[in-house]
């Protein structure tokens, strides 16, 4: 099996402090976030997290968004 890196890696890719985007200002707050499930690959484990505990993100969607590109890079 190849190895998949975790969503939390991929989603600091994304991160760019100079810009608007919904997901560039998740993955900015996220990488302040010393609890969000670093190592995890899993969509569930991590939107439980999010709508528990990150008052950072407005929007499930935004994360749903992220998700999936992530899932596009890992396919």
């Amino acid at each position: 099996m190849a190895f998949r890196e975790s969503f939390y890696r991929f989603l600091m890719t994304q991160r760019d402090p100079d810009s608007h985007s919904e997901i560039a200002e998740f993955a900015n707050n996220a990488q302040n976030d010393s609890s969000f499930p670093r190592h995890s690959q899993d969509y569930e484990e991590i939107s439980n997290y999010l709508e528990l505990n990150a008052g950072y993100l407005p929007s499930m969607t935004i994360f749903d968004d992220a998700y999936q590109m992530y899932l596009d890079k890992m396919n």
